[in-house]
């Protein structure tokens, strides 16, 4: 799919990029909601939920590699497929594999081992401990399956097939329902294995997945793509542009991760009913930011295929419509957030009138009147991934991040006593600074570099 040169144009070419990767995200971000329901209806469900909580946000953590491994490759692929030159885009296929799968056993290692303290370290009490380490260490184990999904997945977008990604996202998302609705309540045959059960089962589907999506591509069922799982020599030159590209945006889901984490921090000293409430705000979030996050990678590939087509005013013109395409819809999710926050929670499992529901609701309603603001810098930093200029985007992340937001977080939720909504507050709020940020270095124009190669 090379970039169109229209205003109208590019706007087709960016809805039929984004929607399919919209599917993928949603199938994902539905997964792991129907996890967090069917461990709500299991005993000591308030414990489980507060253990899964900090479970998530560690694996959070730990992929930061892989997002910058992802936007390195998505850089490359998609500016050597403007280019024309298939053979660049399937050799950085090769070699980014190859990193993905030494990188995911770095994590199965490292993550089993500093799993315990680091829980203990969030805040997880002896009481909540034991779930977050029985939902954590399967999916540390199984890594290296999400990992390569997540790769072929991109690496796919940075060629404009994002259809065939889906197909294998949907094909993997209801076996992972069937696996954990028998090994999280104990049907079809399996046994209950509780909160256990929901990562087994999402390891399982992952492996078959990714499996399935290597043959795939090993067939050329995408002919601007190919893959064969030969070992090849490692390509250093081309590994440390990789890095140069991808260390700033695994960087930057580090500065991201470190508000999280210090968000649950101060939560869990404030009330473990607001950890517990922070988990299922996060799988409301993470739904509700679908949209935008799958319209922001999808410009990010146009914008690449641009730039290696030597077209700026066509990425230009992606950004424009990727900006208004995000304000149209997450406007409309962040209305919908604030008038169903209750009928949403309750879906959860939650009881009525306890700590946890009250305090979710007060999260989505929040989240709800910032999700217009954060569409707009979603798809700014589409922009300025797809462009590889990833260190613009990480000096804006870090500053807003670590020297506003975690301050102003605490502040509000100790100093001046507004407990957990004060905490909650300052997250949406920074993104005001990062959109006036992001707008200045777009006018700056350094981010169009033009050619083949990042």
């Amino acid at each position: 799919m090379k970039p169109a040169n229209d205003h109208l144009g590019v706007t087709r070419q960016l809805f039929r990029l984004a929607w399919p990767i919209v599917g993928i995200n949603v199938l994902q971000v539905l997964a792991l909601a129907v996890d967090t329901a069917m461990i709500g209806r299991t005993a000591n469900a308030e414990d489980a939920l507060t253990g899964m909580g900090y479970s998530v946000q560690l694996v959070f953590l730990l992929m930061v590699a892989m997002i910058g491994l992802t936007v390195g490759t998505v850089a490359f692929i998609s500016r050597a497929h403007g280019a024309g030159n298939n053979d660049r885009a399937e050799h950085v296929l090769h070699q980014s594999v190859q990193m993905t799968i030494v990188l995911g056993i770095v994590v199965a290692i490292v993550g089993n081992l500093v799993a315990e303290p680091l829980l203990l370290l969030l805040g997880a009490t002896q009481t909540t401990l034991p779930f977050a380490l029985a939902y954590l260490r399967p999916l540390l184990l199984g890594a290296v399956f999400n990992y390569l999904m997540i790769l072929f997945s991109a690496a796919l977008r940075g060629v404009g097939n994002t259809r065939l990604a889906f197909f294998v996202s949907f094909s993997m998302n209801v076996m992972n329902l069937l696996f954990n609705y028998g090994l999280i309540l104990g049907n079809l045959g399996m046994p209950a294995l509780g909160i256990q059960g929901a990562a087994i089962g999402t390891v399982l589907s992952q492996f078959i997945a990714s499996g399935l999506m290597a043959f795939v591509v090993y067939k050329r069922v995408e002919p601007g793509l190919y893959f064969t799982p030969k070992p090849k020599p490692i390509d250093r030159e081309l590994v440390r542009d990789l890095i140069r590209v991808g260390w700033p945006a695994a960087a930057d889901m580090l500065v991201l991760n470190a508000a999280f984490l210090a968000i649950i921090g101060m939560l869990g000293r404030i009330d473990q009913a607001a950890v517990a409430a922070h988990s299922i705000g996060l799988r409301v979030q993470a739904l509700a930011f679908v949209p935008g996050m799958s319209i922001s990678q999808a410009v990010g590939a146009l914008v690449g295929q641009s730039l290696g087509a030597n077209d700026i005013p066509s990425a230009r013109k992606a950004l424009h419509s990727g900006i208004a395409m995000n304000l149209a819809v997450m406007s409309t999710l962040g209305l919908i957030l604030i008038v169903l926050a209750g009928p949403i929670v309750a879906g959860f499992g939650i009881e009525a009138g306890s700590d946890v529901r009250w305090l979710s609701v007060q999260w989505m309603e929040l989240l709800g009147y910032s999700m217009p603001i954060v569409g707009v810098y979603i798809a700014f930093t589409g922009l300025l991934q797809g462009a590889g200029v990833t260190m613009v985007s990480l000096r804006i992340n870090f500053f807003s991040t670590m020297v506003v937001q975690i301050p102003a977080s605490y502040y509000l939720g100790f100093v001046v006593g507004l407990d957990a909504w004060g905490v909650w507050f300052a997250f949406p709020a920074v993104f005001i600074l990062k959109v006036l940020w992001a707008f200045a270095e777009y006018r700056r124009g350094e981010w169009a570099q033009v050619g083949a190669t990042v």
